[in-house]
């Protein structure tokens, strides 16, 4: 049925959620639970292949001119230890900055491999509907996992370096005695919160993306237009430019954050 040149069909077909939605790919029993496998955790699976294999080979025979994928690991890693976590942590740069190193490539990972449309590829090929792949940072479990883990670890640093007694005691900034009732609530609330941002952050920004380019690169099967089809492709290019900085945008900011919070943690006024 085809209303105003929309095609009812096809419309009812397309759901832009898709591409972000958690979809079981496998199933098994252990024992009385149930356990499922999505394409979500997959991906977190092949993200952190890529790394395993990657990254020890970017290390592998360091060279003092180096070439190729050592030099492009090698100038992130110098720009994130100089640029951000020195200029906050100072003289334990170089203590804390395997973290960072750590947190920036898993999530840059995980956002880059859902810029590849596996799901599509292997659509194509098999002639069968496939929901291999889509963006792990767009799941909030997983950002909100990512995110609980910067705030324990920013905690323990912290813990690890002045003891439990003084590191509570202290968690609010320098005040008169009679606001210590007021500033520490307070203050322990911001702390609270911080995880809930992180997460929140990197899932908004990764979901809206994608949900932006499916719904525009839907419009070539809901209108029989070449014009349509034409502006929608283009569109969807540079759109996925524009996902492509913002991969390496919010790989930056959750791990600047969370050097600023361990920052925090670590700083002489505890």
């Amino acid at each position: 049925m085809v209303v105003d040149g929309v095609n009812i069909a096809i419309l009812a077909e397309l759901n832009p959620l898709e591409p972000v939605t958690a979809v079981p790919l496998f199933t098994f029993e252990v024992g009385s639970w149930h356990v499922a496998i999505s394409n979500h955790a997959v991906m977190i699976a092949v993200a952190t292949a890529i790394l395993l294999v990657g990254i020890p080979l970017a290390a592998r025979s360091p060279k003092l001119v180096p070439r190729g994928l050592q030099n492009l690991v090698e100038f992130v890693c110098v720009f994130l230890r100089d640029q951000m976590a020195r200029p906050i942590l100072g003289s334990c740069t170089d203590r804390y900055i395997g973290f960072l190193w750590t947190t920036f490539f898993f999530i840059l990972t995980l956002n880059l491999v859902a810029l590849v449309p596996t799901e599509k590829i292997i659509g194509l090929a098999t002639g069968r509907r496939s929901h291999f792949g889509g963006p792990a940072t767009a799941n909030i479990w997983i950002t909100g996992a990512l995110a609980v883990v910067s705030f324990v670890m920013t905690h323990v640093y912290g813990i690890r370096r002045y003891g439990v007694a003084h590191y509570l005691a202290h968690l609010a900034p320098p005040s008169p005695r009679w606001l210590l009732p007021l500033i520490y609530p307070l203050e322990l609330l911001s702390i609270l919160i911080r995880p809930f941002t992180l997460a929140i952050r990197l899932f908004a920004n990764i979901i809206a993306g994608h949900l932006v380019l499916a719904i525009v690169l839907g419009m070539v099967f809901i209108f029989k237009n070449l014009g349509i089809a034409m502006i929608s492709v283009l569109a969807s290019v540079a759109l996925s430019f524009l996902e492509l900085m913002v991969a390496f945008i919010q790989a930056y900011i959750f791990t600047f954050l969370s050097a600023l919070y361990i920052g925090s943690a670590i700083s002489s006024e505890h």
